[in-house]
């Protein structure tokens, strides 16, 4: 992709920082973004629940499949401890990857998604969520990390606003 077309994907998430629908409407811009710059079939963003050790789905392109507020535990996996614990993106470049890491890989797989970009949202030296790319087999490589986590730090505005409206009160 061009220079100036990713740059004008950048502005639209930018942009969209401004609407008054957060935390969708730059959810959406971003899941508009990575299709074009990078791809993908299936797009979510998980945001992590520490205290509670779990992950919990705040946006997806494929809700009927992988619906909002889907949560999954945090276990103590490798994938965990690098994404997670470490702040590490991950690549999964086919099916067996996917079948070794995720245990709804049935479900990933029936969706024609073979391999996976996690890229994690980083704030104040703490993963908060991920940003979870998924496509045909093969897709990802290591020069996509760096855009990708451009984006991925383009959600945290509004994953932190959400995060804090969900808050009790005092």
């Amino acid at each position: 992709m061009m220079r100036s077309e990713t740059l004008a994907q950048l502005a639209g998430v930018a942009r969209a920082h401004a609407a008054l629908q957060q935390p969708q409407s730059t959810f959406a811009a971003l899941d508009g973004a990575l299709s074009a710059t990078i791809g993908h079939r299936l797009f979510t963003i998980l945001v992590h629940h520490r205290a509670q050790r779990e992950s919990e789905r705040i946006y997806s392109n494929m809700p009927d499949s992988y619906p909002v507020q889907g949560r999954k535990p945090v276990t103590d996996s490798q994938w965990m401890q690098q994404v997670m614990g470490r702040g590490l993106p991950y690549i999964g470049r086919n099916a067996d990857d996917i079948r070794e890491v995720f245990y709804d890989h049935a479900l990933i797989l029936s969706l024609g998604c073979e391999s996976v970009l996690n890229i994690p949202l980083r704030w104040r030296g703490q993963t908060i969520g991920t940003l979870n790319l998924l496509h045909q087999a093969n897709w990802y490589e290591v020069h996509h990390i760096e855009l990708a986590t451009v984006f991925a730090q383009m959600a945290v505005p509004a994953v932190m606003a959400m995060s804090l409206a969900a808050e009790p009160s005092s």
